[in-house]
């Protein structure tokens, strides 16, 4: 038996960096969570405990953060820069993957204006995005974590496989809830990232309020579907759905009647729906997951 090392790759994860804009009075603020994994010719590291050729992980964070001095711009700009940088300048990388999550904030209001350098959080909602770098090679990959959205009609559930073990009754009527986690992979480099986020976001959004849906499963096909028919320079978008479960409260104990108005939010467990939509005419490009 010979015993060998497989793939691997290293980096530094979740270095957490804040730039604020400060060109004029009015301050902009950029929130950003920045993880760096490295692939190539590190075997020797790993065998002998050789080091020669690794790059520390705290020169990445470093790295980072000088990267940051400069104006940022669109997460999915400084993630190729940074991306770009590790597999130019140093030979024994092959391979650099910048993974992004930005947390957005608004302007605080003050006597019905916008406060030029004071900021509260934006809910839970993130933008996402993941970069990978070879020597001929890029793609961009964007995206959304935390979407929270909920339908209270329009959604129904029957005609399900039933067995021994099943309770769940059929409903024509219930309430559709979930946090997409959405990620897009565009066919290539283009200007316009942030145009191009809000078009995907509101595609997905709208989507989902207007389709009639008959199963999760079938919204988010449609969902992703919209997404490809509207903005060619997206090649294939990966939806994770979970089922955020709303179950109408039986009030019949207590001489109430309950026509689906009183809920019984439940987070755990829950239904997780994942699934991929692309184009037929665009290859695959699994390296860029």
């Amino acid at each position: 038996m010979t015993i060998r090392l497989g793939d691997n790759e290293y980096g530094k994860a979740e270095t957490h960096v804040v730039r604020v804009a400060r060109a004029d009075a009015v301050h902009d603020i950029k929130d950003m969570t920045v993880s760096v994994a490295l692939a190539g010719d590190f075997s020797a590291t790993h065998l002998t405990g050789d080091n020669r050729l690794v790059l520390p992980t705290d020169t990445q964070k470093n790295t980072v953060f000088a990267f940051a001095k400069e104006p940022v711009g669109d997460i999915e700009d400084f993630a190729l820069r940074l991306a770009r940088h590790f597999v130019r300048e140093h030979g024994s990388i092959e391979r650099a993957r910048v993974s992004v999550v930005e947390q957005p904030w608004t302007r605080i209001t003050v006597g019905g204006r916008p406060h030029p350098h004071s900021f509260e959080r934006a809910g839970s909602e993130q933008r996402t995005t993941t970069v990978t770098c070879l020597r001929d090679s890029e793609w961009i990959v964007s995206g959304l974590t935390g979407l929270t959205l909920l339908k209270s009609a329009g959604s129904e559930f029957w005609g399900f496989r039933q067995d021994h073990y099943t309770t769940l009754p059929e409903t024509r009527d219930r309430v559709l809830a979930t946090a997409v986690d959405a990620r897009w992979r565009h066919t290539g480099d283009h200007a316009g990232w942030s145009q191009a986020h809000r078009e995907t976001r509101r595609l997905l959004v709208e989507t989902f309020a207007t389709k009639h849906s008959l199963s999760l499963q079938q919204t988010l096909f449609a969902m992703g579907e919209a997404v490809l028919e509207a903005q060619p320079e997206v090649a294939e978008i990966r939806l994770s759905m979970p089922n955020k479960h709303h179950f109408v409260v039986d009030l019949d104990p207590f001489g109430l009647t309950n026509e689906n108005e009183v809920f019984y939010a439940s987070d755990r467990p829950y239904g997780l729906i994942e699934g991929t939509v692309t184009r037929d005419d665009t290859a695959g490009a699994p390296e860029a997951w």
